[in-house]
């Protein structure tokens, strides 16, 4: 399929931009699914009866499907039509949504969603392979780049902007309801405008390497598994965490040493021989643990302030301003060739001064207007680095390598993304009850700022009309309900403050590595991955 000419992608009837429209209309609940499970934690928690951990790794086996299923996904592209594949994924999507939709079983959920995240990255992948087909030259195909990027960092803000109204009236499931009735339209408006052809050289479905799928899945499946539940569990003081550890260790070195021996491996490793290419990843594990650091400010918006999830919702408007701005603003660096070291470096210190801003806004009273820069500052940050950072990792390596290097790149976002919570979780109960103790042992009924916070307390409930004695049961819970308030704060400042020092050694290290402007930016004859969560 050399010209559109010879073998036209779309019929002749569907204008320029009602295909926009109708890949927009697909690639949206596509990207909605991955964000649902970040919406509105508690109320899934509440609806399926189910612990936020579980809800947390809902998400992660679904980012485990994605990311492991991205190098074999290619095949099924190659093999089957455009048409049938779109059909095949959007059908398997909305079967997998009304499953999570009426279940209320843990594991089918953890099961469904797995088989959902494979689908996803197949209908992402029709997605952008048409957008790409529609897009010609270096400027069109950066800022395809761009606008794909910049849809992928604002989905979850704009998801819990859309769902928060939604869980507000009606129960969590209803949001599967929602996609499953999202899918339809823009399913059938593609397929209707899409002639029956193949986007590349048909390649039969042979040799594929199962093994190594499932290998891969299962191990990013158990990595996923000790990372958000090990800290419930206190590590590897328990056996599930060691086991899981333990398997984790031995399928990834299986893993390694089959594509090491394989003719045609599952992922060529070769890629790690180009320095550029592991300092792009290092970058992008850096950049997915920063952005999940945003979870910590929006966790003080609601327990701290008070916040319910719509205004919070309102709040990450300002996040999503700031990505869109930087994203047009880092396509346009980078077709005007500008040193990628600027770019990087620029959108770290966006990043560095969010998180040292942030350090001294935490209190327990504070205007919502006060942080509305510094969402925008830290949207700048993430608009800036997110595409031209996955576009010099992919460049780094060969042509022939892109593939592998795309697929690459998604486990160093999942595991980045994994990370960050885990790592959050572990700060969160050692350091938060570090200070929740700290400030309970200088809490007594000699001490005056003690009793005098409880008289006003006091005071101000009798005033409401409550009994005397209620009134000082109720005073003792709001004052340990002001130390709890007090530690997450002072837990908030200590994490803000150690990716401050982390983001500074990496704006250090950018500016000193000698190699970084050797890579010559390819977006021509490479595309970013269908599995670019």
């Amino acid at each position: 399929m050399d010209t559109e000419k010879e073998l036209p992608v779309f019929k002749g009837w569907a204008s320029e931009w009602f295909v926009r429209i109708a890949i927009f209309m697909v690639i949206m609940p596509s990207l909605g699914l991955f964000g649902l499970s970040t919406a509105n934690g508690a109320a899934a928690a509440g609806y399926y009866g189910i612990e936020p951990a579980d809800v947390q790794y809902s998400m992660v086996i679904f980012y485990a499907a994605v990311a492991s299923f991205s190098a074999l996904e290619r095949r099924f592209f190659n093999f089957i039509a455009v048409k049938e594949y779109l059909l095949i994924s959007s059908l398997v999507q909305i079967f997998t949504s009304y499953i999570c939709f009426s279940t209320h079983n843990l594991h089918v959920l953890f099961f469904f969603r797995f088989i959902q995240g494979m689908a996803n990255c197949a209908s992402t992948s029709i997605c952008i392979t048409l957008i790409f087909t529609k897009l010609h030259g270096e400027r069109a195909r950066e800022i395809g780049y761009s606008l794909f990027y910049c849809l992928l960092l604002c989905i979850t803000p704009f998801t819990t902007l859309i769902t928060a109204p939604i869980v507000d009236a009606f129960d969590y499931n209803v949001l599967y309801k929602f996609i499953m009735y999202f899918y339809v339209p823009g399913t059938v408006f593609l397929f209707a405008m899409l002639n029956n052809v193949r986007l590349n050289k048909t390649f039969p479905l042979y040799q594929i390497d199962w093994a190594s799928f499932v290998i891969y899945a299962l191990g990013l499946s158990l990595l996923g598994y000790v990372l958000i539940y090990g800290q419930q569990y206190y590590w590897l003081e328990d056996k599930r965490i060691l086991a899981a550890t333990i398997a984790t260790v031995l399928l990834f070195a299986l893993h390694i040493t089959r594509q090491l021996f394989l003719k045609r491996p599952y992922l060529d490793l070769s890629v790690f021989k180009y320095k550029n290419f592991v300092l792009g990843l290092l970058l992008v594990f850096i950049l997915y643990i920063c952005r999940g650091a945003l979870g910590v400010t929006t966790t003080y918006f609601a327990a701290v302030l008070g916040m319910d999830p719509i205004h919070i919702a309102y709040m990450l408007i300002a996040n999503m301003a700031g990505i869109v701005i930087s994203v047009l603003i880092s396509s346009r660096l980078v077709l005007m060739r500008r040193p990628m070291r600027f770019i990087l470096i620029a959108g770290f210190g966006f990043m560095l001064i969010f998180h040292a801003w942030m350090r001294f806004l935490f209190d327990t009273q504070a205007n919502a207007s006060e942080f509305i820069i510094p969402l925008i500052v830290q949207g700048f940050g993430a608009g800036m680095l997110m595409a031209p950072l996955i576009i010099f990792t992919v460049s780094s390596v060969p042509t022939a390598l892109g593939g592998t290097a795309a697929s690459t790149g998604v486990f160093f976002r999942f595991a980045g993304f994994c990370a960050s919570i885990g790592i959050i979780n572990y700060f969160s109960l050692y350091r938060q009850s570090d200070h929740f103790n700290r400030f309970q042992a200088g809490i007594s009924d000699l001490d005056a700022g003690t009793i005098q916070r409880l008289a006003g307390y006091k005071q101000v409930l009798m005033g409401k009309g409550m009994a005397q004695d209620q009134a000082a049961r109720a005073a003792n819970g709001l004052v340990a309900r002001a130390v709890r308030n007090q530690a997450l704060m002072r837990f908030s400042m200590d994490y803000y403050q150690l990716i401050s020092w982390v983001i500074l050694a990496i704006i250090l290290l950018i500016a000193i590595y000698p190699y970084i402007n050797r890579t010559q930016i390819n977006v021509e004859d490479n595309q970013p991955s269908p599995a670019s969560y």
